[in-house]
This record gives structure tokens, C-alpha cells and sequence, in this order.
């Protein structure tokens, strides 16, 4: 009920300041007619919310106006949801992927409310709906498009057979919806003959019989995710019959080999997109069964799957359209990529990540054939050198991506090249590789780089990131975890220089200190700050942060022993947006805790080692944030709450994580990724 009333009495705020505004003499905007304000209102779009609540703000007759110009809606906590039709009466798209307690009663009235409107809703991370909900939703929105309901592991085929109902339901994800059987993707396929779009990926209960019902009913069908069922090469025959069928996902099939794909006779005229990775028991045999008719083809995955071969190669020599190419952790043979040199086809994007075999006689064969390639990923190519960067450089000038992490062989000359000749890239992945300033100096030529990776790159210092600072104004993304030569003066270059900054990541950094981040908070659109294991910066400097940098939604601040409870006031007052925090071994007491559980989008906490608080603090904590959907901590937490309070918070919509992690004062570097957790 708290905040009900808060919502309540946000919106007569609203009304309250609208109301001020239109007191004042000769108000210029009641001249705008409704379709003027509403033309206005299009040319914000939804990239700033920001911008529509103090749009909202400047008269009365906008606040109206906005509330019934908005089609898209993302509820930022579940008990707001009465509330929200009243505010905005017209809404199509609804994402409630903010709300992880969405019940049949609530799903109801949100449909009796937007009857005649409603055409897509996201239900990927909800709970606690199901087919009673379900029925609600498509017996009052006859309009309905566009359902997703993955992860939704609670649904059986009740669910299905309500969503059957949605006759003129055109996309479908069901994703990890494990206790679907046959008999509810039946009942879909008979329903739902209008789909064009269905995801069954980790649906582990449907098999053949409910595939091959799909492909008999929805004849429109063109794109179909059957990844990681248990199917065979008896469900695929109806499937490739699909005149329409632009895209299938055959991810991680066990049952799906060449000794059954021998047997199809038949093949898909109209796909342009196959996906068989981690399909380990498919080889060129089975690729050219699947593939004999698809002269239209433009994407294949074959990652993790069988090698690549010389057969293979030649197998993909018909298809002139092939753009995308992707063989991550393939062995690839020299034969078989010499055979790729021979395609007909232009690719403009090949990811060739992790791929064991790739040589500079291979590669720099296969890029003199590619010279408009776009994207390239060469990650963990370990055999190449500065003979592959060359060719690359110079064939494929037009690149606009490239991933290039640990390729430990390619010289520090070999990097002054892409900056030389590759002046288009907009993004660039150095990670783990042996650069130094000068060729910072050479990629600062990149000016459009939006992305740029230079994590664990030891011999970067300041003098180098300098020029990345004042030449590349477009960048967003910049990734400096352990580059340890970086200091203060050169993230005050960044931050100066790149206005657009959305995400920094400067772990594991001693000589970064509040002085940074307060340079970083004159950067409006920053969303991710990863600052763990940076022991100088402390409140001062994350306080600015949330004061410069409101559009904040993800901060890790592990083992930033001197951030305390006035930086989580800081977070609850000036960040509304964060939904993903990581506090572990930071000086918070109950009272920050606290603090931090008012901001009502916050989903996601990691809370290990943080000796100040207390069992009855973090308790009152969880109680106060109510939109949780996972919340690590310490095993011994688990022992000490009654049961009784975990099953009420788990009942919210939340998942305990529980770690009997030993403390860790400091943490060594086996020049592996750390991921945000």
C-alpha cells in the first residue's frame, strides 16, 4: 500500500506542477493542438524516459496528452500495476519484465483494462500466472500479436491450451517452459494458425509429435527455435515443407545426425538462416541434406559443432548469397578453409572465435576472397601472427568489428596497422593482448569506435588512452578491467572527450580514485560502472556518480572497502534506475542496506562478506525491496533467517543464491575474464 500511495502521490505531483505551469499568463502551449503535442512526443522516442516525464511537466494539457499519446509501457515494479491504466489508457505493448510477481488477478485486470489496445505483452520474467491468467488475457485482447512467456518453468499445457485461444496470435516464446508437452504445443498448433514466430528452446517435454503438429498447422511459419529438444530427423521432414520457414534454430539436438538428415527428401527453398551448433553429430553429410534446396541462405551457425573439413567447404560453394558465417570453437582444417577461399559468396560477417587450426596461411587466403567483410572475430586464435593482421588490414578495409581477445602471437606492429588502414571500425576487442600507447595513438585514428576492449592490456598507460580520449568522440563502451597503468588523468581525457559514455568497466585498478569517478559524472548516460577491487575510491566519488549519472543500472563496487552508507544514499536518492548492484566486502551498515532497498527497480543484489551488516538489518532490507528477482549471500545468512521470511520473499517473485564462499582479502589474477555477478 506505501507504494500505491507513493505512485498516487507521484502523479498528483505531476498534476500539481502541470497545474503550476498552466497558471502562468499567456501560456504559450495551449495554442499546440493534441496532434502537434502528439507529433512532438514521437520525436522524443523512448531512449530517455527522462524526457517524457519533464515533458509531461510543462502544462496540464501535456501531462494529458502524453499519458494518452504512450503505446509502450515498462512497469518498473509489480505493485504499481493497478494503478498504471488509469495513468495511460492506451496501451499496445505492455513489458513486464520488470515485475516478477505477476498473478492471475493482476494479468486479468491489466486485460479488462486495455481490451481493445493491447497487442503485445512480455511475460519473460514473470511468475505466478498461469492458464487461469492466461485465459483472461486472451479472451478480452482479441487483438493480441505478440505473447512471451519464456522462462515461465510453472506453465503446463493448461497454459498451452489458453493461449490456443489467441486466434490471431502471430509470435510465441516459450522458452524454458519445461513442463509443456505434445499435447500443448497441439493444442497451439491447431489454435494459433496465424504464427509466424515460435521459440520452444529448453521446452524438454515436446518431441517430434508436437513439432510435426507445428509444421502440419501453421503454415505461415518463418522462424521456428525447436534448440535443445528431443527431436529427430521424423519432426524435421514436416518442418521443411514450410514454404515460408526463413529461420530454424536447431540448437544442441542430440537427436538430430547425419543418418537421419540422409533421409529428408526434401528441403527448404525459403531459408535464409540455419543454426546447428552444438549439433556435435552433424557433418557436411547432414548440412547438405538439410541445405540442398535453400538457394537463399544467408546466415549459417555451425559453432561447436564438427569439424571443418574440405567437404564441408565444398558443400557451401552453391550458396552466393551466404553473408554470415559463424564456426566458433570448430576445429577447422587448412583443407577446409581453403575450400571457403573458393565460395561464391560475399560474406560481410565470419567469426571464426576460438577455433582451433586457424593459421596465417589460412586466414590471410580466405580475407584476400572477403574484401567486404564487416565483422570479424578472431578471439583465442593463437596461431596468428602479424603476417594474419596484415591481410586483414588490407583486404578488408571496410571492417567495422573486430574481435581479436588473445591472440597472443600478433606483435605489437602488427596493431599500428588497423589504425592505419581499418579506419571505419566501431568496434575494437584488444583484450589480453601485448599493446602499448603508440598503438592507441595509431587506433585513436578510429574515430567512429564505439566500443573498445583493452582489458588486461599491462602496458597501456595514460599517454595512450589520451588520445583515444580527445579523437574518438562516438565511444560508449570502454573495457579496462586490470589495466593497471591507467590513472585518474587519462578517465578525466575519457570523460571530457566522450560525452556518450554508457558503460566503463576500471576493476581491479589501485591507482583509479575518487577523482576519476567524479570526472565520470559529468558522462549523463553512463549505465554500467565496474569499479570492484579499486580500494581508493570511496563515497565522495560514488556520490557524485549518482548525482551526474541518473540513467545509472548497473554498479559493482566488490571490495571497495571505503564505499559506505553515504554512497547508498546517494544511490537511493539520485539513481532511481538501478536494477543491478554488487556491494560484496564494501563498508555498508544496516542503515545504507536500507537505504538502497527504496530504489523500486532494483532486482539484483550481491551481498557476500559485508561484515556491517546485521541478520535483522539485511532481513528488513529484503522485506523493503520488493521487486528482487535474485539476491546472493552468505550461506550462514540462510540458517539464521526463519524459514518463514524465505518462503514469503521467495513467494515475491525472488531467488535466494546461497554461497559458503571464504573471505578473500585480496583476489589473484589467473588472466581469466571476472565476470559481474
Amino acid at each position: 500500500m506505501k507504494k500505491l500511495k507513493n505512485m498516487e502521490g507521484e502523479e498528483e505531483e505531476d498534476a500539481a506542477a502541470a497545474a503550476a505551469a498552466d497558471d502562468r499568463p499567456n501560456n504559450p502551449f495551449d495554442a499546440l493542438t493534441e496532434e502537434i503535442i502528439h507529433l512532438i512526443l514521437d520525436r522524443l522516442g523512448d531512449d530517455d524516459p527522462l524526457a517524457h516525464k519533464s515533458f509531461s511537466l510543462a502544462c496540464k494539457s501535456f501531462l494529458s496528452a502524453e499519458s494518452r499519446h504512450r503505446r509502450s509501457l515498462r512497469p518498473r515494479c509489480s505493485d504499481l500495476l493497478p494503478l498504471i491504466p488509469r495513468r495511460y489508457p492506451f496501451i499496445s505493448r505492455l513489458d513486464l519484465s520488470l515485475c516478477p510477481r505477476v498473478d492471475d488477478e493482476a494479468l486479468a485486470a491489466l486485460a479488462r483494462s486495455w481490451s481493445s489496445t493491447l497487442r503485445s505483452v512480455d511475460l519473460s520474467r514473470s511468475r505466478f500466472f498461469g492458464h487461469a491468467g492466461l485465459s483472461s488475457l486472451v479472451a478480452n485482447c482479441a487483438g493480441l500479436v505478440e505473447v512471451d512467456l519464456s522462462n515461465a518453468t510453472q506453465l503446463t499445457d493448461g497454459a498451452a491450451k489458453a493461449i490456443a485461444e489467441a486466434k490471431n496470435l502471430e509470435r510465441l516464446r516459450m522458452g524454458r517452459c519445461k513442463l509443456i508437452t505434445d499435447m500443448g504445443v497441439g493444442c497451439i498448433a491447431v489454435g494459433c494458425r496465424k504464427l509466424t514466430l515460435l521459440c520452444l528452446k529448453w521446452c524438454l517435454r515436446v518431441s517430434d509429435l508436437g513439432v510435426g503438429l507445428i509444421a502440419m498447422k501453421c503454415a505461415d511459419m518463418r522462424s521456428l527455435d525447436l534448440s535443445y529438444l528431443p527431436i529427430t530427423e521424423k519432426s524435421l521432414q514436416p518442418v521443411l515443407k514450410l514454404r515460408n520457414l526463413e529461420e530454424l534454430i536447431l540448437e544442441g539436438c542430440p537427436g538430430v545426425h547425419d543418418d537421419g538428415l540422409a533421409t529428408l527428401k526434401e528441403s527448404c527453398p525459403s531459408l535464409k538462416v540455419l543454426n546447428l551448433s552444438n549439433c556435435q553429430n552433424v557433418s557436411y553429410v547432414g548440412l547438405s541434406s538439410l541445405t540442398s534446396e535453400a538457394q537463399c541462405l544467408q546466415q549459417l551457425i555451425l559453432s561447436y559443432g564438427s569439424p571443418v573439413t574440405a567437404d564441408l567447404g565444398k558443400s557451401l560453394h552453391k550458396f552466393s548469397g551466404l553473408q554470415v558465417v559463424r564456426l566458433d570453437a570448430c576445429m577447422v582444417t587448412c583443407s577446409g578453409m581453403k575450400e571457403m577461399v573458393n565460395w561464391s559468396a560475399c560474406l560481410k560477417e565470419l567469426s571464426l572465435s576460438k577455433c582451433v587450426g586457424v593459421t596465417d596461411d589460412c586466414l590471410s587466403l580466405l580475407v584476400q576472397t572477403q574484401r567486404e567483410l564487416r565483422k570479424l572475430d578472431i578471439t583465442c586464435c593463437r596461431k596468428i601472427t602479424y603476417a594474419s593482421i596484415n591481410s586483414i588490414t588490407s583486404s578488408c578495409s571496410s571492417l567495422c568489428s573486430l574481435r581479436m581477445e588473445l591472440c597472443t602471437l600478433v606483435s605489437t606492429d602488427a596493431y599500428l596497422l588497423i589504425g592505419q588502414r581499418c579506419q571505419n571500425l566501431e568496434e575494437l576487442d584488444l583484450t589480453d593482448n601485448d599493446i602499448d600507447d603508440e598503438v592507441l595513438m595509431s587506433i585513436s585514428r578510429c574515430s567512429k569506435l564505439r566500443i573498445l576492449k583493452l582489458g588486461i592490456c599491462l602496458k597501456v598507460t595514460d599517454d595512450g588512452l589520451k588520445h583515444i580520449g580527445r579523437h574518438c568522440l562516438s565511444l560508449t563502451e570502454l573495457d579496462l578491467y586490470r589495466s593497471m597503468g591507467i590513472t585518474d588523468a587519462s578517465i578525466a581525457e575519457i570523460a571530457l572527450g566522450c560525452p556518450a559514455l554508457e558503460m566503463i568497466n576500471m576493476a581491479y585498478n589501485e591507482n583509479v580514485t575518487d577523482a576519476a569517478l567524479i570526472s565520470l559524472s559529468k558522462c549523463p548516460r553512463l549505465k554500467a560502472l565496474e569499479i570492484r577491487g579499486c580500494p581508493y575510491v570511496s563515497s565522495i566519488g560514488l556520490s557524485a556518480i549518482a548525482r551526474g549519472c541518473r540513467r545509472l543500472t548497473l554498479l559493482d563496487i566488490k571490495k571497495c572497502y571505503n564505499i559506505n552508507d553515504n554512497g547508498m544514499l546517494s544511490l537511493a536518492q539520485f539513481s532511481p534506475n538501478l536494477r543491478q548492484i554488487n556491494l560484496s566486502y564494501c563498508s555498508v551498515t544496516d542503515v545504507g542496506l536500507l537505504a538502497l532497498a527504496s530504489i523500486n527497480c532494483l532486482q539484483i543484489m550481491t551481498i557476500l562478506h559485508v561484515a556491517g551488516l546485521t541478520q535483522s538489518g539485511l532481513a528488513a532490507a529484503l522485506l523493503a525491496c520488493r521487486c528482487l528477482l535474485k539476491v546472493k549471500l552468505h550461506m550462514s545468512f540462510k540458517s539464521s533467517f526463519p524459514e518463514s521470511l524465505i518462503s514469503y520473499i521467495e513467494a515475491r517473485g525472488c531467488v535466494f543464491q546461497w554461497r559458503d564462499k571464504v573471505r578473500q582479502e585480496d583476489e589473484v589474477s589467473d588472466g581469466m575474464r571476472t565476470r559481474f555477478i
